[in-house]
């Protein structure tokens, strides 16, 4: 790439996973308001709060390229966010616990200077086992929850309650990489 690719994201590990195929970044993450608008799908709430991450960052950087995006867990038509307290971790994995949920990441790369811009939803679907009420407590009290969309990420401890992933894992982690590399 003869631009610098700028991630739009505070994230550790989308920049691990770019880091992973050999792109490098510059992290300058987006500071917009992530509200849901009234009605809005969870689909459309992700492309759009992608789309607004990576316009806020072109506008500042209009000749790089610019990579946000946005992952949501979601069950019943219902986005699980980050948990903000232990005891909301919980109840989020409860619901997830034996059964099947999808992990969404929409994504926008844009570069402000020839008004070029892509966006795209990639889902995976990731199916929980029965784990149990001590492996739960154990899990929480690990404190691996914080700060993740359902109260888990597959790629640390959580990994021991997931049974299938159907899609892309580095999805599920925050960042499908084989569409990104396509872009790129």
């Amino acid at each position: 790439m003869s631009h610098t690719l700028i991630l739009a994201s505070a994230s550790p590990r989308r920049r691990e996973l770019l880091e992973r195929v050999g792109i490098v970044t510059r992290v300058i993450p987006a500071d917009i308001d992530e509200s849901v608008l009234p009605g809005e799908e969870v689909v459309a709430y992700a492309l759009r709060v992608a789309g607004e991450k990576a316009a806020a960052v072109a506008e500042q950087n209009p000749g790089d390229w610019v990579l946000a995006a946005d992952t949501i867990v979601e069950q019943g038509g219902e986005a699980l966010g980050k948990p903000a307290d232990a005891a909301e971790a919980k109840a989020m994995l409860v619901r997830l616990r034996n059964g099947s949920h999808r992990v969404t990441t929409a994504m926008a790369l844009v570069r402000r200077s020839d008004a070029k811009a892509h966006s795209l939803a990639v889902s995976t679907e990731v199916h929980m086992r029965d784990f149990s009420d001590r492996e739960l407590a154990a899990y929480i009290e690990g404190g691996e929850w914080q700060g993740k969309a359902g109260a888990y990420a597959v790629q640390g401890m959580a990994a021991a309650f997931v049974r299938e992933v159907r899609g892309s894992i580095s999805n599920v982690i925050g960042l499908p990489l084989a569409e990104v590399v396509e872009w790129l």
